[in-house]
């Protein structure tokens, strides 16, 4: 299972990466197969605390391209962050919501 959670890392990783140098497909991309390899593995706080990590940043990646998929990251990423009570996924989650609120 570590070989797993470490991929889906590293998939992290690399979508985080691809979307700071604007390459949005390629970091959608590394997002999809880090949640694919995640929703494969059994409910647990290591895998949980990823799903949140990649969710919200899915949903930041989105909301640069003003793509109406990223709400459903935002929720799910919010939840899995406060679920799990990870400090960074919460950061993280309240940095995202306080930008929805001053769009709104």
């Amino acid at each position: 299972m570590r070989p797993a959670y470490l991929t889906a890392a590293r998939h992290l990783q690399l979508g985080r990466e691809w979307a700071v140098e604007g390459d949005q497909e390629q970091a959608t991309e590394a997002y999809e197969e880090a949640l694919r390899l995640l929703r494969s593995l059994p409910p647990e706080r290591t895998r949980d605390v990823l799903l949140a990590h990649t969710h919200l940043a899915y949903y930041q990646t989105l909301a640069l391209l003003g793509d109406e998929a990223g709400p459903e990251h935002l929720h799910l990423g919010v939840s899995y962050a406060r679920s799990t009570r990870d400090p960074l996924a919460r950061a993280i989650a309240e940095e995202c919501l306080s930008g929805l609120e001053a769009v709104l």
